[in-house]
Formats: C-alpha cells, sequence, structure tokens
C-alpha cells in the first residue's frame, strides 16, 4: 500500500484542463438566461425514450458529463415526471411505449414543453410508421420543438432546448 502511495506522490497531476469550446460558453450562458429567465433558475428536465435506438441517449447523458456540465447552467434531469417542466422525448413511439408516454404527458404539470429530439422523434426516422410505430412524437402528444439530428449532438440538444425556450 506504501508502494503505490509513493508512487502517486512521485508523479503527481498528470491531468490537464478541459479545453473550453467559445460557442459551448456562449450557448450555456444564454440557457442559463433563459432559465433564469422563466423558471427561476432551474429547469428540470424528464426524458422519455419512446422507442429509439439509444444514440440520442448516448448524447443526452453526454450533456452531463465533466465536458458539457449543462448542471451548471440551472438544467437538470429528474427521475419523475411530476417534478419535470420539459419531456425531452427520443425515437419514434413504439405501440408499446405509446401508453406510457401518454401518462408521462399527463403526469408532467402545466405549463411544460415537449421536446423531440432526433429524427426518429421528429418525423419517425427510417422506421416510420407501421404495425410496430406509431412514427414521430407529434403523432401521439403536442409537440413544441424539434431538434433534428441523427443523434443530435449534446450541443445541438443545449441550442434546441434554448430555442424551445425562446419560443415560449
Amino acid at each position: 500500500m506504501l508502494r503505490i502511495l509513493n508512487k502517486i506522490r512521485r508523479t503527481g497531476l498528470i491531468t490537464e484542463d478541459l479545453p473550453r469550446e467559445p460557442v459551448l460558453e456562449q450557448v450555456g450562458e444564454q440557457l442559463r438566461a433563459g432559465v433564469a429567465r422563466q423558471f427561476q433558475g432551474s429547469l428540470a428536465i424528464r426524458q422519455v425514450d419512446a422507442g429509439s435506438c439509444n444514440a440520442c441517449e448516448l448524447e443526452i447523458h453526454a450533456l452531463n458529463n465533466g465536458y458539457y456540465d449543462i448542471e451548471r447552467y440551472g438544467v437538470h434531469f429528474v427521475a419523475s415526471p411530476r417534478h419535470a417542466d420539459v419531456l425531452l422525448v427520443t425515437g419514434p413511439v413504439s405501440v408499446h411505449m405509446e401508453t406510457a408516454l401518454l401518462r408521462t404527458y399527463e403526469a408532467t404539470p402545466a405549463p411544460k414543453l415537449v421536446i423531440a429530439a432526433g429524427d426518429c422523434a421528429a418525423c419517425g426516422g427510417e422506421f416510420g410508421c407501421s404495425y410496430a410505430s406509431r412514427g414521430a412524437v407529434s403523432n401521439v402528444i403536442p409537440v413544441d420543438a424539434v431538434i433534428p439530428g441523427c443523434p443530435p449532438t449534446p450541443l445541438a440538444l443545449m441550442q434546441g432546448i434554448l430555442q424551445a425556450l425562446e419560443q415560449t
């Protein structure tokens, strides 16, 4: 144990500071201002996977990593729709998830925003409407904003959330 601790002491810190993109900082500050103006500084998002391939979820999870760190701008993800201000829906709505999405929408208190994230949520993507899919999220619940991309990048997600806040 002492050998490992001495090696750590000799090596020291070898990490680098994270490079910050000016565009990311600019969008983040605009997002912080929009959240402060409309939601008193704290925006709660409930993310709903309505039948996606999980590519959009990976990008959404990246919003919470140390590089993007969306929480520093007052945006956080919640586990319950009863605590949410925004529903962030991904994927085409599968027949099996239609009822769950409707219940989640009804459980979210008004006023609420619904954002369809990704091409599948926007128009059904390559899945479209079929015996197993209802297609776009707007076919099931009202959508306030759409974030295009397959999958949308974390920066595009931040810009989409910002645009949704500016539309209201």
